[in-house]
């Protein structure tokens, strides 16, 4: 999801002076957990169940960091924010780390205070439709009502497309995520354009979701992942590289299932990954085994994706872009060494 703020020029990237000081995971340790900032529920991505317990692939990074830190993935607390609240939750201090299906631009990573420490999901947006209807492309949207969110840049890309290929629409916009969905669900619009991976999660909540169908074309890119502070280049770090030790293990086949077993490997690689060989996690400040706990505790990345957002989970959605560099995806991570 994707809010458009206004930053005023005479006040710039100096008003949000409120970037990390050096002591984060300091005072992360001292709190005895991380303090991370989700979303107020989107399926797959970061959700409470029914026993109130956070779930979603936003909510693995977060707890994979604590994996990182404490050897205890379950030493995260969660502050649910909107898409107007979670720049100023994060830059204010009330949260650590900002996990929540957040879109990295130009703007955001150089003019907030902030740093985006990777990608977690590639995303991108698209359209939702009746199968009754019986549309296959959204070049057949000619004429549409379309639900989407107000002020955002949701609204500016839907535009950008419509006058690209000459069609004409109306737009239905509201403020919040819950009112789009139920617009749309209502019948009060033909479309619904968002993110795709929101648009499979909001599908979930709608009365009859298998009567609606995500049209196959991407229309941005939207590429989505955790966000710090400015200021403070080791917490940085950590939150980075926690993402990128998920990457990597399922990269080298290692997962929560054999990590006993990959302990014995001979390969440097996986070595260095759980800790065996070099001092990787002392120049990160934490444990050597800081990999190895998360993958235990969290899984690796594919286990993650899966588990949440997957061809086996409610949504459904299948690897694309987020598949492995090596198996027809763009996902990569640096090399532990």
């Amino acid at each position: 999801m994707k809010f458009r703020y206004l930053v005023t020029a005479f006040l710039g990237a100096s008003c949000f002076a409120t970037a990390a000081t050096a002591a984060t995971l300091d005072d992360v340790k001292s709190k005895g957990h991380v303090q991370c900032g989700v979303s107020q529920g989107l399926p797959g991505f970061s959700n409470p169940d029914d026993a109130g317990n956070w779930q979603g692939i936003d909510v693995d990074v977060c707890r994979a960091v604590a994996a990182a830190i404490f050897g205890d993935a379950g030493k995260v607390k969660y502050t649910p924010l909107s898409a107007k609240e979670r720049f100023t939750a994060l830059q204010s201090g009330e949260v650590d780390l900002l996990s929540r299906n957040t879109t990295w631009t130009a703007t955001r990573d150089t003019a907030l205070g902030l740093d985006f420490t990777g990608v977690n999901y590639y995303d991108g947006q698209g359209f939702l439709v009746r199968r009754s209807l019986g549309i296959k492309s959204a070049l057949e949207l000619n004429g549409a009502a379309v639900c989407t969110n107000t002020g955002t840049t949701t609204e500016l890309n839907v535009a950008d497309y419509f006058r690209a290929n000459s069609m004409e629409y109306e737009v239905v916009a509201f403020e919040k995520a819950d009112e789009v969905v139920a617009a749309y669900d209502a019948g009060r619009c033909d479309v619904y354009t968002t993110d795709q991976s929101a648009l499979y999660a909001n599908r979930l909540k709608m009365e009859n979701a298998d009567e609606h169908v995500v049209l196959p074309e991407i229309i941005s890119k939207e590429p989505l992942g955790p966000v710090v502070r400015q200021g403070d280049d080791q917490w940085a770090d950590i939150v980075a590289w926690s993402l990128y030790a998920m990457v990597n293990a399922e990269e080298l086949g290692v997962s929560s299932s054999n990590v006993a077993e990959m302990r014995q490997s001979k390969n440097p690689e996986i070595r260095r990954l759980l800790g065996i060989e070099g001092t990787f996690g002392e120049n990160l400040g934490v444990s050597n085994l800081w990999a190895d706990h998360i993958i235990v505790q969290v899984g690796n990345y594919g286990e993650s994706f899966e588990r949440n957002v997957g061809k086996d989970s409610p949504l459904g959605i299948s690897r694309g872009l987020n598949a492995l560099w090596s198996k027809g995806g763009i996902m990569y991570a640096p090399p532990i060494r």
